[in-house]
């Protein structure tokens, strides 16, 4: 059976950003629009930083065993080199 080709993709202009499609909820566009909001630095800037957060929760989510474990050596042997501490 044949494969269907790959969907083109938009180009990547020299800003480093491509163009995409988006569904948005009629009253909100057209209030930003009326505000003159630039939408697409907006949706960057939120996508950036929702990316970001979730990026973040699931390294802890990920790596929540080596950090209870390291915690609980810390907590039974102390700091490495503790003693030499001069602070």
């Amino acid at each position: 059976m044949p494969t269907a080709p790959p969907a083109p993709r938009a180009r990547v202009g020299s800003s480093g950003k491509r163009a995409t499609n988006l569904s948005l909820s009629i009253d909100v566009l057209d209030a930003a629009r009326q505000l003159d909001i630039n939408l697409s630095q907006v949706c960057d800037t939120y996508l950036r930083e929702v990316v970001h957060r979730e990026q973040e929760r699931r390294w802890r989510e990920e790596h929540a065993d080596f950090v209870a474990a390291y915690n609980a050596t810390l907590e039974t042997e102390g700091l490495p080199l503790d003693e030499w501490r001069s602070f």
